[in-house]
């Protein structure tokens, strides 16, 4: 699961912008932001470049 939703909500940007800058579809960007899939790890990287962000900061700990 990832946190990219919240990241978004957080800096006040939007996906169709997101999309824009990794060179994605609106819906695959909006499939990572529901997570209903989850982005390669190049991916995952280069979102937390464009959002400047830590990866930790995009990926949500699983607490048992």
């Amino acid at each position: 699961m990832n946190r990219i939703k919240e990241v978004l909500d957080r800096k006040g940007i939007k996906q169709t912008w997101l999309a824009e800058q990794l060179g994605k579809s609106c819906n695959m960007v909006n499939g990572y932001v529901q997570n209903r899939q989850q982005p390669r790890l190049e991916i995952l990287f280069e979102i937390a470049k464009i959002l400047e962000v830590e990866v930790k900061d995009l990926i949500k700990e699983e607490k048992n």
